[in-house]
């Protein structure tokens, strides 16, 4: 049947997530517009295509035991020189972001799985651009803040295109997924 390369996270809201998408293709990222501004929870994973319904399951199973938390953003980070990524940070929500990938990615669950990296949740706003174009992205949003409470988190498809296209979000409390009209880079959903 084939297989999908499918990602969790945090769809950072708007006016933020757009400000912030904006910024990343100021900055000289090609990618701004492939990727929505958003917190990572499980990062790319192939799975086989089959597997879906299980995944789609499990999300829900996960958000419908979830409280919604605060996050807070407050200015940028850097990964470099191991990784060429500058970053907006997570003054607040670290923790339960941590918990949250941690419950996503379970032993027993679908998508259990190695990270490359320890769990470090962060909004990128650079990503392997020229090094110039990543000290300016750390220099300007050093100041950037942002706070909203987290309510949901957001099953993600990337395409043959390379673009990252949202298939639901999971609302806490209830699990129920929504298909809704993005409001960054007008990637299209899939309908319910």
């Amino acid at each position: 049947m084939g297989t999908v390369t499918l990602g969790v996270s945090i769809a950072v809201p708007e006016p933020h997530g757009s400000l912030l998408q904006e910024r990343r293709a100021g900055f000289g990222d090609p990618a701004a517009h492939a990727i929505p501004t958003h917190v990572t929870l499980v990062p790319p994973t192939e799975v086989d295509q089959d597997r879906l319904p299980e995944i789609e399951a499990h999300l829900a199973d996960v958000a419908a035991d979830w409280l919604p938390f605060a996050i807070r953003l407050s200015g940028t980070g850097t990964f470099r020189p191991l990784s060429p990524v500058v970053f907006v940070t997570l003054a607040e929500g670290v923790a339960g972001c941590d918990r949250l990938q941690a419950r996503l990615r379970e032993e027993a669950g679908p998508l259990v799985r190695e990270l490359h990296f320890p769990y470090h949740p962060h909004v990128t706003v650079a990503h392997g651009i020229a090094e110039e174009a990543m000290d300016r992205a750390y220099e300007e949003l050093a100041g950037y803040e942002a706070a909203w409470t987290c309510s949901s988190f957001a099953l993600y498809e990337q395409g043959a295109d390379g673009v990252w296209r949202k298939l639901y979000d999971y609302e806490f409390g209830s699990g129920r997924p929504i298909s809704a009209v993005p409001s960054q880079g007008g990637s299209p959903v899939r309908s319910s």
